[in-house]
């Protein structure tokens, strides 16, 4: 899944000068270590981004968490909180199983189920039903 949303978001973000999307980029959250499955960097804040180093001193925009067997519900959603709170606008939790996403932004908290659009202000022009997006797996 990862790969897949590199792939739908990446043409778009790039084409509309929006900033880049990274996959396993590892970034520091006020001491703590995380780097979500996929990120979203806006164009403002791609001169802080030093490929040199393995995490970056900046938080993403945009962070995108993909369950896998070995994550708890729990652990995802403290990361989510984490990332909030210090400065992602927003984030996503994805899950195959549930066939559902968890969405964490200052406007709002929501649960979307198969027939809620993964969509993000951050990234205008881009939607995709959820569950045309987990079909795709």
């Amino acid at each position: 899944m990862r790969d897949l949303l590199v792939r739908l978001l990446a043409p778009l973000v790039e084409k509309e000068k929006l900033g880049k999307i990274i996959a396993e980029q590892e970034y520091d959250f006020e001491g703590n270590v995380h780097g979500p499955d996929v990120s979203f960097v806006s164009t403002a804040k791609i001169p802080l981004l030093d490929r040199k180093r393995r995490v970056q001193r900046l938080v993403p925009d945009l962070a995108i968490e993909i369950e896998s067997p070995n994550d708890t519900f729990i652990s995802l959603t403290r990361k989510a909180q984490r990332c909030r709170s210090c400065g992602t606008g927003e984030v996503w939790i994805l899950s195959l199983e549930a066939r559902t996403a968890h969405s964490y932004s200052e406007k709002q908290n929501v649960i979307l189920d198969e027939n809620g659009e993964f969509r993000s202000d951050l990234i205008p022009g881009f939607s995709i039903r959820l569950g045309d997006l987990f079909d795709r797996i």
